[in-house]
């Protein structure tokens, strides 16, 4: 496989390193970033061959993966349709990882292309366990499908959505779900802290509980509110802890919290969109 990242950042650098990972030989990346920095450390590291513009290399490519920041998608797709132009009918995926970018917005920057599936990713991603929301325009063929998941799986898991719509949601649940986490971390380590134990105590007491609860949820077959049932005795201290935030409307907050980011994500894509 063929594939052309243009912007060499980090998610483009952990999208490449998990690709030579997974694929070794059976992949041949290909790098346009006006950073040449980066460009070298890429091809010394994983042998991309190298651009500062996009190029007839990147029209040549299976996939193409736009990893630019969203405030240049448009300036960036005026150049791509260029290349795309001869293959309107027959050229690369276009794959999508910037936040905001509908892809009716996308396809009209370059031309009218069709082969495009827009990404919502994840920051877990940069270390491999990530996960990301995925949606196919009508003119992404089943092989085109196919290679958009192996990509983005390079990098963790995936999820498909028949509805672009809900791309919103996923930003609002996994986008920018890392923050919540890391929120709430920072709360459990100021707890930690005040109660007594040392900042390092609190953290590495915080990041275990987290990642094996997350992990035990994982691996049961059983519900979120049952898991949290069996660990709340009626009377005890996990009980007191749970009365004290539903009291506090902690349930609620958070909900309200992702209905906000969604309603970003909507108001974002109307922003980046417009002529």
């Amino acid at each position: 496989m063929k594939i052309a990242f243009i912007g060499g950042g980090n998610m483009a650098t952990a999208l490449i390193a998990g690709l030579v990972k997974e694929m070794g030989a059976g992949v041949q990346v290909h790098v346009v970033d006006p950073n040449a920095d980066a460009l070298d450390k890429l091809a010394s590291q994983f042998g991309a061959t190298t651009a500062t513009s996009i190029d007839d290399a990147v029209g040549a490519c299976d996939v193409v993966v736009l990893a630019v920041k969203p405030q240049q998608m448009r300036e960036v797709s005026s150049v791509l349709a260029s290349v795309l132009a001869p293959q309107l009918s027959h050229g690369p995926l276009v794959l999508s990882i910037a936040a905001g970018i509908r892809s009716g917005d996308l396809s009209r920057w370059l031309g009218g292309y069709g082969a495009i599936v827009r990404t919502m990713p994840n920051t877990p991603a940069l270390i491999g366990m990530g996960i990301t929301g995925m949606v196919a325009t009508p003119g992404v063929t089943g092989a085109q499908r196919a290679a958009a998941d192996s990509v983005l799986r390079a990098v963790g898991e995936t999820v498909w959505l028949d509805d672009e719509a809900l791309i919103d949601p996923v930003t609002a649940v996994s986008g920018s779900g890392p923050a919540y986490v890391f929120y709430f971390l920072e709360a459990m380590q100021a707890a930690a802290v005040e109660m007594g134990l040392n900042a390092e105590q609190g953290k590495a007491l915080a990041l275990a509980t987290f990642a094996g609860a997350a992990e035990l949820a994982a691996q049961s077959s059983e519900s979120l509110d049952v898991l949290r049932q069996r660990v709340t005795s009626k009377g005890g201290t996990t009980h007191a802890a749970i009365t004290s935030m539903e009291a506090a409307g902690v349930k609620p907050a958070i909900m309200a919290a992702m209905r906000a980011a969604a309603a970003r994500g909507r108001e974002l894509g109307d922003e980046l969109g417009a002529d």
